[in-house]
This record gives structure tokens, C-alpha cells and sequence, in this order.
């Protein structure tokens, strides 16, 4: 199974941020899954390659050519692609991807979310969605959607398209056992 994952660029975080998205990494090669994501070497996004390379799993990176900087993408990735776009970055993770989990991360974390989970409420895809909650980072923005719901600026049904998850292993568990119910 090939998992996206969302996450930090930042390495301007609580460690313990980083712990569980190298344990992410390697839970996900340990499964002989491959990873696809952003292809950054810092923050979530790196955190959960060194995990997935500890384990000598497969990884795909895809970024835009402009982030082709020294320093900023994980240059030991069994693939790479290279876009001319952030969408057309976004597109391919998405097209390649069997399942997404979101890591903690800022506004482009979020944005990422929003836009697979209105793919998967719209039917354009029925891929598991998983919100790794480390530190309950994903609190208020549950708060934000179940209040979202109850104004009736969403279905409720949405809640129900998506999981938040506190530790690396029980995202796993959900992505796999959800992957098995489709």
C-alpha cells in the first residue's frame, strides 16, 4: 500500500512531534508499505522518511521544482518527482496514494486535509483518511468540525470520513483495517 502523509516542514517543534513521525515512518515500512510525501528533508514530513530509511522502506518524494534548494528535500527517496506546481504536487500525491494521514502541521497541513477529505465527501475517491493527534494537536480543529456540523455548514456524515488518532500505531491499525473494508 503506498500512504501519504501530510505534515510540518517546520523543525521549529516539540520533539516529540518528530518522535512520532518517525515512528510513523518506520511502522509504515515495517508493514512493507511505501511512503509518498512531499519529499521535504525537515520537520513531520522528514521526520517520517528518516523512519521509513531506518527500516529500509521505499519512499516516494514529490515536490515542486522551486523547493529545489540545498538543504530542503530528503534526497535518499526510491523515487522522486518533480512538479512545476504546489497543485500539480498535490494531484500526483493524491493519484499514487491508497491512503492519507495527516500529521500535525501548519496551514498547508490544513489545506492539504480540507481539500482530500472534500475529494473523499464529494466521491471522487474512498481512500482512508487518518489525523495522527500527537499531543491532541488536532483537538480544537475536531472541535472546529464538529461545530462546523452542528451549524449545518457540513453533514455530519463528514465526521465520519476521517478518524483522529493519538498514536502512530492506531493510525496505522485504521488505515489498514479501512483499506480492507473497501
Amino acid at each position: 500500500m503506498k500512504i501519504c502523509v501530510y505534515g510540518a516542514a517546520s523543525n521549529d517543534i516539540d520533539g516529540r512531534y518528530i518522535s512520532a513521525g518517525e515512528e510513523l515512518g518506520r511502522l509504515i515500512a515495517r508493514g512493507g508499505h511505501t511512503l509518498v510525501f512531499g519529499g521535504g528533508k525537515t520537520g513531520l514530513m522528514g521526520a517520517c522518511a528518516r523512519g521509513v530509511l531506518e527500516e529500509k522502506g521505499e519512499l516516494i518524494g514529490i515536490a515542486p521544482k522551486f523547493f529545489d534548494n540545498p538543504g530542503v528535500l530528503c534526497k535518499d527517496c526510491t523515487e522522486f518527482f518533480f512538479t512545476d506546481t504546489m497543485r500539480e504536487r498535490k494531484q500526483l500525491m493524491e493519484d499514487l496514494a491508497d491512503a492519507f494521514v495527516v500529521t500535525p502541521g501548519g496551514i498547508g497541513t490544513y489545506e492539504e486535509f480540507v481539500e482530500i477529505l472534500t475529494l473523499k465527501q464529494l466521491g471522487r475517491h474512498n481512500k482512508p483518511i487518518a489525523m495522527l493527534n500527537t499531543l491532541g494537536y488536532y483537538d480544537p480543529m475536531n472541535d472546529l468540525m464538529v461545530h462546523t456540523a452542528e451549524n449545518g455548514f457540513m453533514s455530519e456524515s463528514c465526521l465520519g470520513q476521517y478518524a483522529i488518532l493519538d498514536s502512530p500505531e492506531a493510525v496505522m491499525a485504521f488505515v489498514l483495517e479501512s483499506a480492507r473494508g473497501e
